[in-house]
């Protein structure tokens, strides 16, 4: 087989298209074009973690504060009582786009996520769209959950107003700014500790979720003990249990299936995994499937104790237990809701800088970001920067409206990562090898293959099919009476432009799904239609 492109400098990597203009655009690069194997240390991520701190930053980040809301938003305006099943058609929704993320983690194990996938499958002008995109949702996400710490904050000490001078938000007048000394505080404080290096900053991640999760199990306990004793009135109501139709209940799902966002934070901490093939798709699949199991069974025990038309839109969970007789559990569920916001806002920041990184290491970026500190192992100064662009983000601005855009790039990296499963498995690039992890096993299984095989020694290193190089210089590998033959090099020609042919239809149904995939969304979403 012919040898492989040498490794290039940390910053560039290794290209299967080359040119300008168009070609520019869509040229895309190696599954391990940006890992180091050796060299030069800094640019080396520790490797410390396991499933059980992969299920820990996916239940952290996943699990925010919103689940306190969400719960009596969706209930009120569109599911009723039909609230578990919005929860969970939601989670399937979730889970077809964990699959993807779990796939293209365990064969393309490096930092960068959904832009690391996309450049190696798509090309690099989709790849750059959809890094900065996922900087601009880590970044807004996490500036919003540490803006909504200080109002559930403040009920420890008293009321809205009572917190302490220097944590208080301060409205200034003239230039209509309300300022959050308490949210930036926050973010550096998480900042400094993801600095510390990733198996320090994962195990604050698994204790705070720990108390995150623990807090939710009493609300099932404890509602449930409730729901018995007051005979689950909210399932009683008179119109039913689909009071706004399937309708309803699928438009909740829509609104709740963003309460899953963050099983993709898992798939950025790929270089740090230490068995990343097998490690990161139990972690993401388990992590997304506890959280599931949590939402439904919450949503189950708040929508029996109170009718949805009588929930509190902003505290419907609190609301539910002071309405039964206990106001002592309304500070049980403020400190859960303040550990999700703190855990969630930890998952929204430890992706950034590893997105930075692998854009850095593509030349994407100037090599500052790519950087990692040879102590810690972890890459302090991009973490630095976006910690402190986050910190100001929170500090000076309003980001509800901004928040809104959270939602248009995580759909758009959703999307990039399904269609880069697809080319990966029908269109796979030629010259996108295999992880080297995998070439062992790959290489000892194809000794036990019965020599007259055709495709004997086929398996090689790409994942592609078409390359003529390498299939003419394997040509003469088997026995020199067969091998050569002519009739075997015809076959092997034909089998070739039946696989080209074979590419092009798949790249050609690919694009049509995509197309009408797109058409029929946008058709859904026009409000002429009578279902919307």
């Amino acid at each position: 087989m012919a040898e492989m492109e040498p490794q290039r400098s940390c910053n560039k990597a290794s290209f299967s298209g080359s040119g300008l203009g168009f070609h520019y655009v869509t040229r895309r690069k190696q599954v391990d074009s940006n890992r180091r194997r050796g060299g030069r240390g800094e640019h080396q991520l520790a490797r410390e973690l396991s499933i059980p701190h992969l299920i820990a930053i996916g239940v952290g980040a996943t699990i925010g504060a919103g689940v306190y809301v969400l719960v009596g938003t969706v209930a009120r305006e569109h599911s009723g009582p039909a609230l578990t099943i919005s929860f969970l058609i939601a989670g399937i929704a979730a889970a077809l786009s964990a699959l993807c993320y779990a796939e293209l983690a365990s064969r393309c194990p490096s930092a960068g996520s959904a832009y690391h996938y996309t450049y190696i499958c798509i090309g690099e002008g989709v790849a750059w769209l959809i890094g900065w995109a996922l900087v601009l949702e880590y970044t807004i996400g996490g500036s919003a959950v540490a803006r909504g710490v200080s109002p559930n904050l403040a009920l420890f000490f008293g009321g809205p107003d009572s917190l302490p001078s220097f944590l208080a938000r301060v409205h200034i007048p003239g230039l209509g700014i309300v300022v959050d000394p308490c949210a930036a505080i926050l973010v550096l404080m998480v900042t400094g500790l993801l600095c510390l290096g990733i198996k320090e900053s994962s195990f604050i991640q698994a204790t705070v979720t720990t108390a995150n999760v623990i807090v939710m199990l009493f609300v099932i306990i404890a509602g449930g003990y409730l729901g018995f004793q007051t005979g689950w009135i909210g399932y009683t109501v008179s119109k039913g249990y689909f009071p706004y139709g399937v309708n309803g209940m699928l438009a909740g799902s829509a609104t709740l299936f963003f309460a899953y966002i963050g099983f993709d934070a898992v798939a950025s901490t790929a270089e740090e995994v230490k068995n990343p093939q097998v490690d990161l798709p139990w972690g993401i699949g388990l992590g997304l499937s506890m959280c599931c199991f949590l939402y439904m069974l919450v949503s189950v025990v708040i929508v029996g104790l109170v009718p949805y038309f009588a929930m509190d839109p902003d505290t419907p969970i609190s609301t539910a237990f002071t309405q039964n007789g206990m106001q002592w559990a309304v500070y049980v569920v403020s400190t859960g809701a303040i550990l999700a916001l703190c855990s969630s806002l930890i998952g929204s920041i430890l992706p950034q800088p590893r997105i930075l990184m692998a854009m850095a290491r593509d030349g994407l970026l100037p090599p500052l970001f790519a950087d990692v500190n040879r102590n810690t192992q972890v890459p302090v100064k991009s973490t630095l920067l976006t910690g402190i662009s986050a910190a100001a983000l929170a500090f000076f601005m309003d980001v509800a409206e901004l928040a809104n855009m959270v939602s248009v790039g995580t759909l758009l990296a959703f999307t990039a990562v399904a269609i880069s499963i697809l080319i990966l498995r029908y269109v796979p690039p030629d010259e996108v090898p295999i992880p080297s992890s995998l070439r062992e096993s790959i290489e000892s299984a194809s000794l036990h293959s019965s020599s007259g095989d055709k495709n004997e020694g086929y398996s090689g290193n790409l994942v592609g099919t078409n390359n003529q190089n390498s299939q003419d210089g394997m040509a003469c590998n088997n026995d020199a009476e067969t091998a050569c033959d002519p009739l075997i090099v015809k076959e092997k020609f034909t089998d070739d432009m039946n696989e080209k042919e074979r590419r092009k239809k798949a790249a050609r149904s690919i694009a049509i799904v995509c197309f009408g995939v797109l058409a029929l969304t946008s058709s859904a979403s026009s409000a002429s239609l009578p279902f919307t």
